[in-house]
């Protein structure tokens, strides 16, 4: 009798994970004191999400797991944002699957496992994600040498909600310049504040209603400017969650305002296709932003 399909997930990505330890574990507030943080009895655990794949729940110690480049390196490299609504973390689908692929085509790949913002682990937890992304980069720079990568040439790319936190960290300029991104690949990820996209932050990431000053600041259209990091997306046409326009919208903004970006549209993938599927010719966007970084870095 076969197992259940969930077991089996579970099983293969229990491999993945222990295959994943030989990588570089960097504790990015390691002797630091981690901003916005509250005591909770929260333990960090994974299990096969209501979309078959495992992700990781509770998270409140972010990691960066480093991935080598291997073969020629590009000297080019990303932090990928795993998706799952800013409830959970696709880890593996969004991640460390993705980062592997990327490793073998030269580029220093690192995902982060970012605090989920929870109001038992935070007092502020719509700014936990995005101080814990600026941290990694910051981090991932000081071992620019130790990888080979360009410390220039260093951006992020997110899934989803983790697009969403790509593009605030993209559009939010940190005073400090180690912090900032220099480019974003932006997945299948939420850009415009319809009312729709509105009342989800209020849930999932505010735990409040926002602010007329927050409104403003997450209207993100409004923030592109000549100064926004070049910008590489990918959607599908049918995607019934976040629908194709929030990439045609952040890709108009970008072209208005003389911004480098390309925009790769399938006709069918759905939401969260991670790196692709041969099937429905999403899988070709991987090698798309490769040579797009190779072409434009």
């Amino acid at each position: 009798m076969k197992p259940p399909a969930n077991i089996v997930l579970l099983s293969v990505h229990l491999m993945i994970c222990s295959q994943t330890l030989a990588q570089d574990v960097y504790q990015i507030w390691e002797g630091l004191e981690k901003p916005y943080y509250k005591e909770n009895d929260l333990k960090e655990y994974e299990k096969v999400s209501s979309f078959d794949v495992v992700c990781a729940y509770d998270v409140t110690e972010p990691t960066l797991t480093v991935y080598r480049a291997e073969g020629v390196n590009s000297g080019k490299a990303v932090i990928l944002l795993p998706g799952g609504g800013y409830a959970v973390l696709a880890i593996y689908h969004e991640g460390h699957d993705l980062a592997k692929i990327l490793a073998k085509q030269g580029v220093t790949a690192a995902v982060l496992k970012y605090r989920l913002p929870k109001t038992e682990s935070s007092d502020q937890p719509q700014l936990v994600p995005l101080s814990d992304t600026r941290r990694a980069l910051k981090v991932l720079r000081t071992h620019s040498t130790r990888y080979g990568f360009n410390k220039e040439k260093l951006g992020v790319m997110g899934f989803s909600a983790g697009s969403h936190l790509a593009t605030v960290v993209s559009l939010w300029i940190s005073d400090d310049e180690q912090e900032n991104p220099n480019f974003s690949g932006l997945i299948y990820g939420v850009t415009n504040l319809s009312e729709e996209n509105q009342t989800w932050l209020e849930k999932t990431l505010y735990h409040r209603k926002l602010t007329e000053e927050e409104v403003s600041q997450n209207t993100l259209l409004n923030l592109v400017t000549e100064e926004t990091p070049p910008a590489f997306l990918v959607h599908a046409y049918d995607d019934e969650v976040c629908g194709v326009e929030e990439s045609l919208l952040y890709a108009e903004k970008c072209v208005e305002h003389k911004v480098p970006v390309e925009m790769h549209l399938f006709s069918e993938g759905g939401h969260g296709f991670g790196s692709g599927r041969a099937e429905d010719g999403t899988a070709q966007w991987v090698q798309l932003f490769v040579a797009w970084l190779n072409t434009n870095f």
